[in-house]
């Protein structure tokens, strides 16, 4: 190393505010990086039914699909990284191919030209706007143009028709509005994601592995300098689905998009040209072979790319409402699930299942019951995470369709502005909730682990009771006021403040030490299982649109509040029927808070 390389190692040694010094530079690697992902996210599912026009049912399993493989890809990245690359490289790969992803996703083509097809036939549809007013949609025939609407039954009516070439009114089930796409834009935007989820699954568990290699065994820093790093996953999650989707709304999709690839380049920056300040830190294993290994890991890579595409457009190509609907049982339900939800559910079965069983089988009694309870809370972790990732999807299309998002003095928000507020109550909340935790286990009056479960489960369905009951305030436009939204979400974050925190802290607790990194495995086998479900739920409260309009705003509140107010209240009933075994749980735990 030259001399002013090793002085600049050296002005990086020491500490900055109790901690290493390269602990901000991976602070700020990682809010630019979550800046890009949810940046992205805060507009992917208006980007989906509003540009490509998709049905908000299809739109809402692409995205399931998409969020799922985000979660299971860090599986086998940490491990590449672990054995061969180590965890710096594989940043910096990450961190290229989402970059390049993101940027794919500024070209999207021409806006989907909608249509209505009755009887065997096409009918182009245009959109008026006027001054003041919405958008309206109209069906043009030969015979003049219509202007559509639809009610609260999922009828169609089209003023004006005299019933020579449509008639005046269709009933549900005799029409279709779809868009006409252009193919090479479709494929280009899954490519695009295909290339997010690959990168992410280098990216993600190993800038927090490097985080973890500033402190040593037993340092006491580690928690908080932990605590610090996770506030760069909010700061850059309030950031961009703040500025994103204004960007998105004020000059087109391709200005949001680009804003995302702008935060990418900058988290790659950071750790790309970090001269000599993270020297020791995220180094690829000693006996790692390099060379040709890492060669074929980075082929492999990008031949993982199109498998990723060939997953969620399969996703896409098998959604369908009606499809679901036809499902008779269990079996039937599967069966009629695309290669990715196969995949994912047999996975997560396997798991599910396969670890009581071994345990039984192989281990004593302590480690046998502290696997199981394991176990049996990563399971409620999946309910509380699909409930709780609607947020990208159903919640939003809700904001678009059904909410007033005007706010005293800000003026009118954006619908993808709306998931701001999850980690704006996070950065408010999270110094409360260490001081009120901290406070409780002085006095012995913490909860247990499988309590601060339940508790984040009843809070999550507690907040779609109340966005529920909020659309009895609806005006006669059918339109919810924010505040709903806004409670809601609070509820939502003070329930993840209750779950996720103490998550992985429980599979380290619980695990036995030669299963550890099997059970983390399953941990997020479990996060992306509740992605893909809640990809299923949300394509329940999806509604028929026109355009990227839906058709009846009455129709779409009716279907969305029936859906919250289901969930909202399974999810409170589960809550407190954990809450009431937690007492056995916790017996089963052995000590273990």
């Amino acid at each position: 190393m030259s001399d002013i390389a090793e002085g600049r190692h050296e002005k990086w040694k020491g500490e900055l505010l109790g901690h290493p010094k390269p602990l901000f530079l991976m602070f700020a690697t990682e809010m630019w990086e979550r800046f890009g992902y949810y940046g992205m996210r805060a507009i992917l599912i208006l980007y989906l039914t509003q540009h490509f026009i998709f049905d908000q049912g299809v739109a809402s399993a692409i995205y399931g699909a998409y969020t799922s493989l985000v979660y299971l890809t860090p599986l086998l990245g940490g491990y590449l990284a672990d054995k061969y690359l180590g965890s710096k490289h594989s940043v910096k790969f990450g961190a290229i191919l989402m970059a390049i992803g993101y940027f794919g996703l500024t070209f999207g083509g021409e806006e989907a030209k909608p249509y209505l097809e009755y009887d065997g036939v096409r009918y182009e549809v245009v959109k008026v706007e006027a001054e003041g007013q919405d958008a309206q949609q109209f069906v043009v025939t030969g015979a003049g143009r219509y202007l559509v609407r639809g009610d609260a039954e999922g009828n169609v009516m089209l003023e004006g028709s005299d019933g020579s070439v449509l008639p005046s009114v269709m009933p549900e089930g005799s029409y279709d509005f779809d868009g006409e796409r252009s193919p090479f834009f479709i494929h280009l935007m899954f490519m695009s994601l295909a290339l997010v989820v690959v990168g992410n699954g280098f990216f993600k568990p190993n800038i927090s592995t490097m985080v973890g290699d500033l402190y040593a065994q037993g340092d006491a820093r580690r928690d908080a300098g932990f605590t610090i790093f996770y506030m760069g996953i909010n700061s850059g999650s309030l950031l961009s689905q703040f500025f994103v989707p204004l960007f998105a709304a004020w000059w087109g999709w391709e200005y949001g998009f680009g804003l995302v690839v702008i935060g990418m380049i900058l988290s790659w920056a950071l750790i790309q040209f970090e001269n000599g300040r993270l020297a020791g830190i995220g180094e690829a294993p000693p006996d790692a072979p390099g060379g040709r290994a890492n060669m074929m890991i980075y082929l492999g890579s990008f031949l993982a790319i199109p498998i990723m595409w060939f997953l969620m457009l399969g996703a896409m190509e098998a959604a369908s409402i009606t499809q679901q609907a036809q499902a008779t049982g269990p079996w039937s339900y599967f069966l009629n699930q695309p290669l990715l939800g196969k995949l994912m559910i047999i996975s997560y079965l396997a798991a599910i299942l396969g670890i009581p069983g071994y345990c039984l089988a192989t281990m004593h009694k302590d480690a046998r019951d502290k696997m199981i309870v394991a176990t049996i809370l990563i399971i409620f972790s999946t309910v509380f995470w699909t409930l709780f990732e609607q947020a990208g999807s159903s919640m939003t299309l809700f904001a678009a369709n059904n909410a007033d998002l005007s706010v005293p003095v800000l003026g009118k928000m954006e619908a993808g502005q709306v998931q701001v507020f999850n980690p704006l109550f996070i950065v408010l909340l999270a110094p409360l909730f260490s001081i009120m935790w901290v406070a409780l286990a002085r006095r012995g009056w913490e909860p247990s682990t499988p309590v601060k479960f339940g508790l984040g489960l009843l809070q999550v369905g507690l907040g779609f009771i109340v966005l529920a009951y909020g659309s009895n305030y609806a005006d006669n436009t059918f339109q919810v006021g924010i505040i709903w939204l806004i409670l809601a979400y609070l509820l939502h974050s003070t329930g993840e403040l209750f779950l996720s925190p103490v998550g992985l802290s429980m599979i380290t607790k619980l695990s036995v030490p030669k299963l550890v990194g099997f059970m983390m495995g399953a941990w997020f086998l479990s996060v992306a299982m509740a992605q893909y479900a809640g990809g299923i739920v949300a394509q329940l409260a999806s509604s028929e649109a026109v355009g990227g309009k839906v058709l009846s705003t009455e129709l779409s509140l009716n279907t969305s509040v029936d859906v919250f107010q289901t969930i909202g209240i399974w999810a409170f009933g589960i809550g407190v029927g954990l809450l009431v075994i937690s007492p056995l749980l916790r017996r089963g735990m052995h000590g273990m808070k």
